[in-house]
């Protein structure tokens, strides 16, 4: 067993007696466990730290270069001079890893990002053994995979756990007063029906295999290519934007996937990477023997990343879709593209060159006038108030909401966002009804894209 600690002293905190029980007490801790962190996600729940969260984590991992880029990730975090952290990690590593993690009940909250063939029987088998789960999206990758998911969410509840997966978007700035704008009928109406041709919904998120994480370019681990271990970008990257148009469309709304989303239509298609550019994210000398299947001339790899899926939700059609590059133009970055389309306005967010690619919203009324200019700056005085900066300023099609820089946090900083949010619902046991089944119909459409897009003639 190697053991590593990370700087600072330990702080004591009162532990809770099993795993799984909570106590009413406010300041009861939560000891953390990162199982085979893959993904720097896993990282980045750790980029801050939290009151009632032990210092000390307990790491179980194959031994291998994955584990060891999380564990640099975290001595990065500890060490750096703006606001360290002080996080312990105690690692085990082993072919037993998992076995040995289940055994030991080294914590009550397992922490999950990473290769995603692994994920759900990771979250299955943990829920049995007690623990609390935080995973990554997607927890399911398929349609058998979704199964399984469905009875992990039966065991934790029959065994008053706590399952949540991390959905960041929801504290992006654009997408949270895009949702408060929507709730406003005299601005934006009612949500149209739209049609498969002309979704009234209309999601799209564009992301790059070489990026910056943390300050630093990031190592992608090499089945990050392999969809059979990652997901297809139908069933990945999607979740994020299916999430999306459930929460702000139907907010609080407890969805029923067997009977109230109907998939229309899917596809597939990948994205080219060269020998060199898997060597630059990866810092392989070759491609791996499990690509094999993937390779065109043995020198091209075709990465299915790429994917979109038409569907309807309560009788509102919706289009989402993830598309991957492989590096983004100078200065741009992830991008992402809503539309939600009233009867009165459409509710935009576009990322493009015009907009220096930092996320910008747009009302664009039906009827630009006088009268719904009036309309609309009445009716944002209370979003105003709540977010105080916010403005409205004219622009080709209508007017574009103003967002003063102190709320754009960042999609790092949202990973602390949805800790704190998954930690008050462990503690405080408040966690809204609507979420569970709202999780289910959200990995029903993805796996269900999936199977259809794998159907296609033109897949």
């Amino acid at each position: 067993m190697k053991t590593i600690r990370l700087a600072l002293p330990f702080i004591f905190l009162t532990t809770l007696s099993c795993l799984g029980q909570t106590t009413n007490k406010p300041s009861a801790a939560v000891r953390l466990v990162t199982l085979d962190p893959g993904h720097f996600h896993a990282a980045l729940v750790q980029k801050s730290m939290y009151p009632t969260v032990d210092p000390t984590v307990h790491v179980y991992a194959p031994a291998g270069p994955d584990v060891q880029l999380h564990l640099d990730r975290i001595t990065a975090y500890n060490t750096r001079a703006d606001n360290p952290t002080h996080w312990q990690e105690q690692v085990y590593t082993g072919p037993d890893f998992f076995q040995k993690m289940l055994a030991e009940k080294a914590g009550n909250v397992v922490v999950i990002a990473g290769n995603n063939q692994k994920k759900t029987e990771y979250i299955a088998e943990s829920l049995k053994a007690g623990f609390n789960v935080l995973a990554d999206k997607p927890m399911a990758i398929n349609s058998q995979e979704f199964k399984t998911l469905e009875s992990a969410f039966a065991t934790a509840r029959q065994r008053n756990l706590l399952l949540y997966d991390i959905m960041t978007e929801r504290f992006e700035i654009t997408t949270v007063l895009q949702k408060a704008l929507s709730q406003l009928p005299q601005v934006f109406g009612t949500l149209e029906k739209g049609t498969p041709d002309n979704p009234a919904v209309v999601k799209e998120s564009v992301h790059y295999f070489y990026k910056y994480v943390s300050g630093n370019v990031l190592t992608r681990p090499p089945w990050f290519m392999d969809v059979r271990q990652e997901g297809e970008g139908i069933v990945d990257v999607t979740t994020h934007l299916v999430d999306l148009v459930q929460w702000e469309c139907f907010p609080e709304k407890a969805l029923d996937y067997k009977k109230d989303i109907q998939v229309l239509s899917a596809k597939r298609w990948p994205t080219d990477m060269s020998l060199s550019q898997f060597k630059t994210i990866t810092q392989l000398p070759a491609f791996p023997a499990y690509l094999k299947p993937d390779l065109a001339n043995d020198s091209l790899l075709k990465v299915y990343s790429n994917g979109s899926i038409v569907y309807r939700l309560l009788g509102v059609h919706a289009k989402v879709s993830a598309i991957w590059a492989y590096k983004a133009p100078e200065g741009a970055g992830d991008t992402h593209y809503s539309m939600l389309r009233g009867t009165k306005a459409n509710l935009v967010v576009r990322q493009g060159a015009a907009q220096h690619y930092q996320t910008a919203l747009y009302v664009e009324p039906r009827t630009n006038n006088a009268a719904y200019e009036k309309t609309l700056r009445e009716a944002v005085q209370p979003i105003q108030a709540k977010y105080p900066g916010v403005a409205l300023k004219k622009s080709d099609k209508g007017w574009e909401v103003l967002i003063p820089d102190s709320y754009r946090e960042g999609h790092e900083s949202h990973f602390a966002r949805v800790t704190q949010q998954f930690l008050e619902y462990l503690q405080q046991r408040n966690m809204p009804q609507w979420e569970v089944p709202n999780m289910l119909a959200k990995y029903y459409t993805t796996t269900k894209g999936l199977e259809m897009a794998l159907q296609s003639p033109n897949k």
